[in-house]
């Protein structure tokens, strides 16, 4: 009988790449991971399919390859799992830890959602259209999350940092994530 992979393992899921990211830390004593924030992103915005986002997260972007990159230069910052326009999944922090996706941040009534979040970026632009292997691998990926940590809460970025984020906007469907899963209306944004 073959050996089956457990499906996560400290943090890291056995479905998605692993990249690591030294721009984490560890989460606050007793921090409750229950909400999963979405984001979307790309480099240089608007183009697909490179290793740019995957350089940036990892601090090997090379800043001088595009001039878009003079506005970010230095950024250090990362999330806990990438999702391709393809639907193909990578991991660059554990879920165990503080990725640092969100920034100033607040939702159902706490502050700084990096403590208690995981953060998902889709490749996309805010305000377009994201693709069905992209809702198919992130309904799944939210899926797996919920049997390892206690999920109550999905948001868009745009919804934790309102006024300062608009990602991943009017584009992503939040009705076709929610048929997707079967977690609770509650769970979701009223959008």
């Amino acid at each position: 009988m073959p050996s089956q992979t457990p499906l996560w393992q400290n943090g890291w899921y056995s479905q998605a790449q692993r990249h690591d990211s030294p721009n984490f830390g560890p989460r606050p004593e007793g921090a409750s991971i229950d909400l999963l924030v979405v984001h979307s992103i790309s480099l240089p915005p608007g183009q697909y399919g490179g290793h740019e986002v995957q350089a940036l997260f990892t601090n090997q972007l090379d800043w001088d390859a595009h001039p878009y990159f003079e506005q970010i230069r230095g950024l250090e910052v990362s999330s806990h799992f990438y999702i391709r326009r393809d639907g193909s999944l990578v991991q660059f922090v554990s879920c165990d830890d503080r990725a640092w996706h969100a920034g100033r941040s607040e939702y159902r009534g706490r502050s700084n959602c990096n403590d208690d979040s995981v953060g998902i970026e889709l490749e996309g632009l805010e305000g377009e259209r994201f693709e069905p292997a992209q809702y198919q691998r992130l309904a799944r990926l939210c899926q797996d999350l919920a049997l390892c940590y206690p999920i109550a809460h999905l948001a868009g970025h745009e919804h934790i940092a309102p006024g300062r984020k608009q990602d991943p906007g009017p584009g992503f469907d939040w009705s076709l994530l929610k048929s997707l899963t079967d977690f609770s209306d509650k769970c979701f944004p009223l959008v």
